[in-house]
């Protein structure tokens, strides 16, 4: 997953993501969006993305 990490941008603003394994997301910190991991596939798709709450906080 990592190798993928490094090519990895999110789709709506191209900013690097950040892999949380505990939820299986992909963050993106600007857009504060989570996109899931299913399968082990990241699924990058925004309408699949779900918004981060205002008091989570992104770990890298």
């Amino acid at each position: 997953m990592n190798k993928v990490l490094e090519i990895l941008v999110c789709p709506v603003c191209k900013g690097p993501l950040v892999l949380q394994r505990e939820r299986a997301e992909l963050v993106c910190s600007p857009c504060r969006l989570a996109y899931p991991i299913r399968d082990g596939i990241p699924v990058m798709l925004p309408e699949e993305a779900r918004a981060l709450d205002a008091e989570e906080e992104v770990r890298k």
